[in-house]
């Protein structure tokens, strides 16, 4: 068969449902495609086509595919960068120089095999059809083996031509990595199960910080059985939020940059520190500021690189989260609530103490809103098994702070470092997970890099509700611009961090989209119940106070 059928072949077999993609690339495997159950979406950039592959593969636990012809390859290895930095198990395919017009001045060629390296677990070139086999399975193997990560597979000639060339092709599909996790590795020490089970029941303070790992692993319910044996309290990352409701009486919130105060603060005060899954990377610890340098650490992790990478580990365990936590809980003896009392009762006091604050924001009737308000209006309109998908800067700010999870089903997907991967982001979620619905969380910054997606949505029935914050600027830039200016703005100040006055309504409609303006609190409730009930795209503009800023870490002194 042509290496196009064997490539539709390949994807088919290894459950892929959908492929992102900017033309023109591997036209005659995407033809070939045309009776297999693979959607083949066609989006407005390559960045956007990245984004969307990661919000798949995140939200699916499996590879998501994008491609790009080679004059797109840069781009698409700028969209790249985030499921980099989130682990996520993204494949890109991008054309590449043919032989004959290397080094010639040929027309968009450049040699820029080498920029992947950086942002890949593998980064390989197909220069011959019969290599196609092998090196597709590695490049699966790769994505979804230990932590799992970006891969990049760069097909001779600009458009990917060479597949099509035929060959003696033998399908071969390794089940074991459709998934993430392709492998369950358990410590092979079981003393050292033993000594962190000793060291958590013994601690006065202890807590654990439940990272992206255990929602890579699935380790949910065993985090939450291990925290409720031993009395522990739980604090999340980002990309853990789902680990358990915000009202179970053990959860804390998120740490580190995108806080909740209470959180940070528990971690300050803790006498050890279990970080399962996560790298206790700067977003998590407020740039190793929480838990203090000093503190005990336990870690667990699947990448043995990542152990005491941030923190010296007193107990390292190198396996799966799920698995591990098994032996764990095995191990680990029953501490009565008595003994832990006092340390779960001070942050139960750290969590009201925070609460209360947040509610006076959380219930506000400003005009122009509040974001906490409308976080709010989310938390109580959200489906039980609904996943939210929330942009960097003030939308991660405030989704980790003031969105409330009341149901096991719910989820965050956040966006790990980039700008404006929101919103594609949430179209690739809703790719995979098309029964569930989905709300992307965004502020006008982030929603402007691809707004273009939205007649993407719209032609392809991607049906997500985007609740856009809109106040008509960068505002979480407002305090370094009065810094830049000594303290106070003045002439052409609002040049660096103000946008228009735009409706977006108007923008979602043109684009074939339903669009609802929101200017007062009271409208919102109703304005996300129709967004849910409508089963098509919905932009929901909420506009909001220009001058509202999220609240700033808190980290010891």
């Amino acid at each position: 068969m042509s290496g196009s059928r064997y490539f539709a072949e390949f994807m088919r077999g290894y459950g892929v449902t959908h492929v992102f993609l900017v033309p023109t690339m591997a036209m005659s495997a995407l033809a070939e495609m045309e009776d297999m159950n693979i959607r083949r979406v066609v989006t407005h950039g390559e960045i956007a086509a990245a984004y969307m592959a990661d919000g798949y593969a995140r939200a699916k636990g499996a590879p998501g595919v994008c491609m790009a012809q080679d004059v797109g390859a840069s781009n698409l290895m700028a969209g790249l960068r985030d499921a980099h930095m989130a682990c996520s198990p993204v494949i890109a395919f991008t054309g590449g120089p043919a032989t004959r017009m290397r080094y010639r001045r040929a027309y968009q060629n450049v040699e820029d095999f080498s920029q992947f390296d950086a942002v890949t677990k593998f980064n390989g070139t197909i220069d011959d059809v019969t290599r196609l086999p092998d090196l597709l399975r590695q490049a699966f193997r790769e994505a979804t083996s230990g932590s799992p990560g970006p891969v990049h597979l760069q097909v001779r000639e600009p458009y990917g031509e060479s597949l099509e060339a035929e060959g003696d092709f033998e399908l071969i599909v390794e089940k074991q990595f459709t998934r993430v996790p392709a492998f369950r590795p358990e410590p092979t020490e079981l003393e050292r199960v033993r000594e962190a089970a000793a060291m958590l029941y013994q601690a006065r303070q202890p807590v654990i910080v439940s990272g992206g790992g255990v929602t890579a692993s699935g380790a949910q319910r065993e985090v939450v059985e291990l925290a409720e044996k031993l009395c522990i309290p739980v604090i999340t990352s980002l990309n853990a939020k789902e680990t358990l409701t915000d009202d179970h009486p053990l959860s804390v919130g998120i740490s580190g940059t995108y806080s909740r105060a209470c959180a940070n603060r528990a971690l300050a005060e803790a006498d050890l520190v279990f970080f399962i899954g996560s790298r206790a990377g700067g977003m998590t610890t407020a740039m190793w500021r929480v838990p203090v340098p000093g503190t005990k650490v336990i870690q667990l992790d699947i990448d043995a690189a990542e152990l005491g990478r941030n923190y010296p580990a007193a107990v390292a365990l190198l396996g799966d989260a799920k698995a591990t936590l098994r032996r764990l809980i095995d191990a680990a003896q029953r501490k009565a609530p008595e003994a832990a009392a006092t340390w779960t009762s001070r942050v139960r006091q750290l969590v009201s103490e925070w609460r209360a604050l947040a509610e006076v924001q959380r219930n506000s009737e400003a005009v122009p809103m509040r974001p906490e308000r409308i976080c709010k209006e989310i938390s109580e309109a959200l489906p039980a098994d609904a996943i939210v998908v929330a942009d960097t800067g003030h939308a991660g700010m405030w989704s980790a702070q003031m969105i409330d999870f009341t149901h096991p089903g719910q989820r965050l997907i956040r966006c790990a470092g980039s700008l404006g991967w929101g919103f594609p982001g949430s179209l690739g979620v809703k790719c995979a997970l098309p029964e569930r619905p989905v709300l992307c969380f965004t502020g006008d910054g982030g929603f402007y890099y691809c707004l273009s997606e939205l007649e993407t949505a719209a032609r392809h029935g991607i049906n997500v509700v985007v609740v856009v914050n809109n106040n008509s600027a960068l505002n979480q830039e407002l305090r370094l611009v009065d810094l830049a200016y000594g303290g106070k703005q003045r002439g052409r100040a609002g040049e660096i961090w103000r946008f228009g006055n735009v409706d977006f309504v108007k923008v979602a409609e043109s684009l074939g989209c339903a669009g609802l303006r929101v200017s007062r609190p009271g409208e919102l409730k109703e304005a996300l119940r129709d967004a849910f009930a409508m089963n098509r795209p919905v932009v929901i503009d909420a506009v909001t106070d220009i001058e509202a800023l999220a609240p700033r870490a808190w980290f010891p002194q």
